[in-house]
C-alpha cells in the first residue's frame, strides 16, 4: 500500500508566484501547516543555542587537532596535508577535511576556542535542518521535526558539536547525502545521485571509510525505487560511484603521487602510506582488530574504550547513554514501516525510506556493535540522524492510522518499550536527577494507556475541539517520555568541560570506561577529588589502560620533577608533563577520562623558552609523541616537531633521519616526554631518547626536562 498523503513539494492551484521573502520564511512552503515553519526555526534557535553557549569552556577540546589547525593557518602546505606542525614533519592520522573548515575559520578570524569549535556547532544546526528537510519531503513536517528534535537531543551529538573531533563534518555529509539520495529517487536525476556520490566521497576525506558505511543503503535505495528503467539505474548508479571516487580520490593521488622528501610523514601509516592508512589501521584493521600504526595493538588486544564486542554493546554502559535513547523505538519504527510498505508498489517511498534510513542504523549499527579495534562511544554519533528520521517517520505513520486496534497497539508498546528503557538508562546513574527516571516511566506508560483507551473517551468527547485536546495528552506524554531523558544528559553534555581524545556525554556511568575503582560512577556525585562532570582530579584514579593514574601506580616513581629518575617524565609519576599537567596523561579534565590531548596546560618559563629559540630553526623543540608535543606547540605558537606520531610509535623520524635534521640546525630543543602507560616511546622513539641522553645535558624548565640540541656535551 502507498502511505504518502502529503504533496511533498507543497505545491498547488491558486498559489500565489511570489510572496514576501520574510512571510516565506515565516510561513513556509505553501501548502505546509501554520505552525510548520515556526517550530522548524524555534528547533534550529535552540539547537544553535544548545551548541554554542558555553563554548569557549572546552578551549582547545582536542590539542591533537587544535594543533593541526594552527599549523594550517601557518603553512599551506600543512593546510593542504594535515601536517600536524608548520614545520611539515608529519602529519594527523585522519585525512583533512574537517581541519580544513576550522582552519579557514581561523585564518578569517584568528585562531581562538570560538574559530576553532564553531564551525563544529554550525556543522550540528545544519546537520539538524538537513535531517528536517529530507524526512518532511515524503513524510510531512510532524515527522521531520520529530527527527531533527531527536536527532538535536541525542546527548553524543551535543558533544561532537561542541567538540574539534572530525565527527561533526562526517554526519553532516552523510546527512547531505540521504538528503540527495531522496531527491534522486523523487526525480530520477543523476545529478542527484552523483551529488551523493561527491558528498560521500569527501566524508572519506573526512573520517576515511566510515564515510562509506552508509554506501550499500543509499545504492540499494535507487536500484529498486529510483523511477528509471533498470538498465538507466544502473548506469547510474556507476555515475554516483564516479562521482565518489573522484571526490574521494583526488586528494589520495595527489599525496600518494608526492615524493615522500617532499611531504610530511602519513602519520598513523607503518608504511608512510595514505592508502595503507586508509585500509590498515582506519580501515579494515578496526574491524578485524589487527591495527597496525599509531595507537593500535594488533589482535584486538589493545584497551577496551567501548565495552565488548557484540549485540549489545550499543545498550552497555559505554555507549548506551550515548546514543541508544530512542535506539529501540527506531527499531520498532523500522519494523513498522517494512510491514506497512510491504506490498506497496516498486517506487514507494515509504518503503525508500526503510531502505535509507534502516539500512543506515543496520549495517553502521551492525559494525560499531561486532568491530574488534578501537572504537570510541563518541563513534556512535553517526547513528543519529537514522534514530532520528525512523522515530519521527514511523512514530507519525502509527498516529496516522490510529483509528485501527493494531497502529495504537505498536505505537503504545514503542512508547512504553522506549520509557522502560529510558527508566534502566537514568537507573545508571542513581545519584543524579534520580526523581527523572519515575517521571520519564510514569509519562510513558500513561501516554500508552491513554493511547489505547483513544476510542472510549473519543466517543465521550461533546466536540471536535474536546476530542482534539484528548489527543494531545498521549502526545505530550510521550514526548515528555522520549525526550526528558536524553534532554538532561544533553544539557550536562553542554554544561561540563570536554578536553582530550576520549571525551564522553551525560554524566559518568557505573561500569563504563574510566569509571572509579570497582566501577563506581565517576562523579554521580561530585566531591573530594572529584571534579564538576565527573572527572577525579589530578593525583586520583584515572582509570587509564595500563594503570596509570597520577597516584604512582606506574613502575616507574616520580622523583619530584616527574622523571622517575630518568630525567624524562613518566606516566603516572608524581610530578609533572609539558606544562605542568600532574599525574595521569597529561592531566585529568571535567567532562571525560581526561589528558590525551586535553587542554594541557604549559609553563610560562618553557613556553618563553621555546618562543624566544625558534628563531632559524625548522622546529623549535622535538619531543615523542603528539600528546606532548600539541599542548607546546599551542602554547608557544612555534613548530614541535611530535616524534614517533600520535602515541610515539610510528616508525617516523629513524634515528639516523633525527641525527641529521640535529647536525642541520634544523631542530633547537628536545623535551624530554613519554607516554610509557599507553604503548608509546617505542622503536625509534626510543633510540632517538637515547641518542639525546647519551650526547646533551639536560636541564629542568617549568618542572621539565629540557636538551639544548645545539650545544652537545
Amino acid at each position: 500500500m502507498t502511505t504518502i498523503t502529503t504533496d511533498p513539494r507543497g505545491t498547488g492551484p491558486g498559489i500565489p508566484a511570489r510572496r514576501p521573502r520574510l512571510a516565506a520564511l515565516v510561513q513556509g512552503r505553501p501548502g505546509e501547516p501554520r505552525w510548520a515553519r515556526p517550530a522548524l526555526l524555534a528547533l534550529l534557535v535552540l539547537t544553535a543555542a544548545l551548541y554554542t553557549i558555553g563554548l569557549s569552556r572546552n578551549g582547545w577540546a582536542n590539542d591533537f587537532y587544535a594543533a593541526a589547525v594552527q599549523a594550517g593557518t601557518r603553512s599551506w602546505k600543512a593546510f593542504f596535508f594535515g601536517s600536524l606542525d608548520a614545520g611539515n614533519f608529519i602529519t594527523v592520522d585522519k585525512t583533512p577535511a574537517s581541519l580544513w573548515v576550522m582552519e579557514l575559520s581561523a585564518r578569517a578570524f584568528g585562531l581562538n576556542s570560538w574559530s576553532l569549535l564553531l564551525p563544529q556547532a554550525a556543522e550540528g544546526v545544519a546537520t539538524v535542518a538537513l535531517l528536517y528537510a529530507t524526512v518532511r519531503r515524503w513524510h510531512g513536517p510532524a515527522a521531520g521535526l520529530i527527527a531533527g528534535t531527536v536527532a538535536a537531543l541525542t546527548p553524543v551529538a551535543v558533544l561532537m558539536f561542541r567538540f574539534n573531533n572530525p565527527d561533526a563534518l562526517l554526519v553532516l555529509l552523510m546527512t547531505g547525502a540521504a538528503y540527495a539520495t531522496t531527491r534522486a529517487i523523487e526525480s530520477g536525476r543523476t545529478r542527484w545521485l552523483m551529488l551523493t556520490g561527491a558528498l560521500l566521497g569527501f566524508a572519506f576525506l573526512t573520517k576515511m571509510l566510515q564515510g562509506f558505511l552508509v554506501v550499500p543503503a543509499f545504492a540499494l535505495a535507487y536500484l529498486v525505487a529510483g523511477p528509471p528503467r533498470l538498465g538507466k539505474r544502473l548506469w547510474q548508479l556507476l555515475a554516483a560511484g564516479a562521482a565518489l571516487v573522484l571526490a574521494a580520490g583526488w586528494w589520495v593521488a595527489i599525496v600518494q603521487l608526492t615524493p615522500a622528501a617532499d611531504r610530511p610523514y602519513i602519520g598513523g601509516s607503518t608504511g608512510n602510506s595514505v592508502l595503507q592508512l586508509a585500509l590498515g589501521y582506519n580501515g579494515l584493521g578496526r574491524l578485524s582488530g589487527n591495527e597496525a600504526g599509531s595507537v593500535g595493538f594488533g589482535g584486538g588486544a589493545g584497551p577496551r574504550f567501548s565495552g565488548s564486542a557484540g549485540l549489545t554493546r550499543l545498550f552497555a554502559a559505554d555507549m548506551g547513554g550515548q546514543v541508544s535513547w530512542l535506539l529501540p523505538a527506531a527499531l520498532i519504527g523500522l519494523a513498522v514501516m517494512a510491514w506497512l510498505s510491504w506490498r506497496a508498489v516498486r517506487t514507494d517511498w515509504l518503503r525508500a525510506s526503510v531502505i535509507v534510513w534502516g539500512g543506515w542504523l543496520l549495517v553502521t549499527g551492525a559494525v560499531f556493535s561486532f568491530m574488534a579495534g578501537i572504537i570510541h562511544p563518541y563513534y556512535t554519533v553517526a547513528l543519529m540522524p537514522a534514530i532520528g528520521a525512523l522515530t519521527g517517520i514511523g512514530a507519525v505513520e502509527l498516529w496516522r492510522r490510529r483509528q485501527h486496534a493494531a497502529a495504537r497497539l505498536a505505537l503504545a508498546a514503542g512508547i512504553a518499550v522506549m520509557a522502560i528503557w529510558a527508566y534502566l538508562l537514568l537507573g545508571r546513574t542513581p545519584a543524579w536527577l534520580p526523581w527523572l527516571c519515575t517521571v520519564v516511566l510514569l509519562c510513558g506508560l500513561l501516554a500508552a494507556a491513554a493511547l489505547l483507551a483513544m476510542p472510549a473517551m473519543a466517543r465521550l468527547a461533546a466536540t471536535g475541539r474536546g476530542r482534539t485536546a484528548l489527543a494531545a495528552v498521549p502526545v505530550t506524554l510521550a514526548l515528555v517520555a522520549a525526550l526528558a531523558g536524553p534532554a538532561a544528559y544533553s544539557i550536562a553534555t553542554a554544561a561540563a568541560t570536554h578536553t582530550g581524545a576520549l571525551p564522553s556525554a551525560g554524566p559518568a556511568v557505573t561500569g563504563a570506561f574510566g569509571s572509579g575503582p570497582g566501577g563506581s560512577p565517576r562523579g554521580a556525585v561530585p566531591g573530594r577529588g572529584q571534579l564538576p562532570g565527573g572527572v577525579r582530579a589530578p593525583g586520583g584514579s584515572g582509570g587509564f589502560p595500563g594503570g596509570a593514574s597520577g597516584t604512582g601506580s606506574a613502575p616507574a616513581r616520580g622523583t619530584g620533577d616527574g622523571s622517575g629518575g630518568t630525567g624524562f617524565p613518566q606516566a603516572g609519576g608524581t610530578g609533572r608533563f609539558p606544562g605542568g599537567a600532574p599525574g595521569g596523561i597529561g592531566g585529568a579534565r571535567a567532562g571525560g577520562p581526561g589528558g590525551l590531548g586535553g587542554n594541557t596546560q604549559v609553563a610560562a618559563a618553557l613556553t618563553r623558552l621555546l618562543a624566544r629559540g625558534a628563531a632559524g630553526y625548522r622546529w623549535a623543540a622535538a619531543t615523542v609523541g603528539a600528546e606532548s608535543a600539541a599542548p607546546l606547540q599551542l602554547a608557544s605558537g612555534e613548530p614541535v616537531m611530535a616524534i614517533g606520531g600520535f602515541n610515539g610509535t610510528d616508525e617516523a623520524p629513524t634515528l639516523a633521519e633525527f641525527e641529521h635534521m640535529v647536525a642541520a640546525g634544523e631542530i633547537h630543543y628536545f623535551i624530554g616526554a613519554n607516554q610509557a602507560s599507553f604503548g608509546g616511546g617505542s622503536g625509534p622513539a626510543a633510540q632517538i631518547t637515547a641518542w639525546v641522553r647519551a650526547h646533551f645535558t639536560a636541564a629542568t624548565v617549568g618542572g621539565v626536562t629540557v636538551y639544548d640540541l645545539a650545544k652537545a656535551r
